[in-house]
């Protein structure tokens, strides 16, 4: 329960692999990437897509084909691309990552208005806002698509092209229950995962304009993602798509696994409910910290990650059942009456 990252591919995924028409992609004639890329812009509502190894090279991607060298990218302090992309943008980009506190917890408008820094030779101007949504360290939280409208239209009186990091862009649109084009019709591109949740081995689609999707294509070639006969995976993210649908029975589960921890005497869930599928569990008050209390599940053969000081993320996805759920519940009871056992 680490991560939605850890699916492993359904015995049809395997078969669409096998039997999958594939060509170079790279020369733009593997048949199966140009299917997936063609559905993946229309899910999004967008004029073209295309199709990257990762969401972090999806992101990366995306900030150079926004941006030049020296331009400041504004985004969240604890946003997956500042916090978890190990500087990629920064390095292999030559932008600076201009994090702002807080900036999808309240006043997003005002906290844009108030990073944009004028015009000024000492300053990197600032060319691009990156939003997140669902937001993995505030625990799958959902922007939802009005205040993401009002942050895009505040972003581009400023002068802003606007990325949405969506890498779990079908849990917002499934939990909301409306089309994900409420979430991306209004941003400039979009990157969305087809191994988290959606349950494909490997894979991310970056989705825009055309013109967008042509830089896009150069940028991923200087960052070596021409995987060539790449439709193998494409086929698989294929399928994955077509499970969309599915992610809120992940949701209930999220929910039913924060309700029966809610109930353990020294635990607590934050956000609770959980929006999506992810729980994050505060254990400081049963003595133990994330790390024994995730090394305890461990050894019951339960894997969970630590998740700051204080708290441990848990995460359902389309490989835990309602047995497994269970099973998790009673041997969280058991560690927290008998951690030394």
């Amino acid at each position: 329960m680490r991560s939605d990252t850890v699916t492993l591919p359904t015995s049809e995924m395997r078969e669409a692999m096998a039997m999958a028409a594939v060509g170079d992609d790279v020369f733009g004639e593997d048949p199966t990437v140009n299917r997936l890329e063609e559905e993946g812009a229309a899910l999004a509502g967008k004029e073209a897509a295309i199709f990257l190894p990762s969401g972090t090279m999806g992101n990366l991607v995306a900030v150079l084909s926004h941006t030049s060298r020296g331009d400041a990218v504004l985004l969240d302090a604890d946003s997956h691309i500042f916090y978890y992309e190990a500087g990629g943008a920064s390095l292999a980009g030559g932008v600076q990552l201009w994090p702002v506190s807080g900036l999808h917890r309240r006043e997003t408008v005002k906290k844009i208005k108030d990073a944009v820094r004028p015009p000024n030779i000492h300053f990197a101007p600032a060319r691009l806002l990156c939003l997140e949504n669902t937001h993995n360290r505030m625990g799958g939280t959902i922007m939802h698509p009005g205040e993401q409208e009002n942050a895009y239209d505040n972003g581009k009186e400023l002068g802003l092209g606007i990325h949405l990091d969506g890498a779990r862009i079908f849990n917002a649109a499934a939990a909301l229950g409306c089309p994900v084009t409420a979430f991306t019709k209004r941003c400039d591109s979009v990157m969305f995962c087809l191994s988290k949740g959606l349950g494909a081995p490997a894979g991310s689609l970056l989705a825009g304009t055309a013109s967008f999707v042509d830089r896009a294509r150069q940028n991923r070639k200087l960052l070596g993602g021409g995987m060539r006969q790449s439709g193998i995976l494409a086929a698989a993210g294929l399928l994955a798509l077509e499970h969309r649908h599915a992610l809120v029975e992940d949701h209930r589960r999220a929910r039913e696994l924060a309700t029966g921890l809610s109930a353990l005497a020294g635990l607590s869930v934050d956000p609770f409910p959980p929006p999506t599928n992810m729980v994050i569990v505060y254990t400081s008050e049963t003595g133990l910290t994330p790390g024994e209390f995730c090394s305890l599940l461990e050894n019951n053969n339960i894997k969970a990650i630590p998740f700051g000081e204080t708290c441990v993320r848990m995460v359902t996805h389309r490989d835990i059942d309602d047995n497994d759920l269970k099973q998790v519940l009673h041997t969280i009871e058991t560690i927290i009456k008998n951690p030394n056992s």
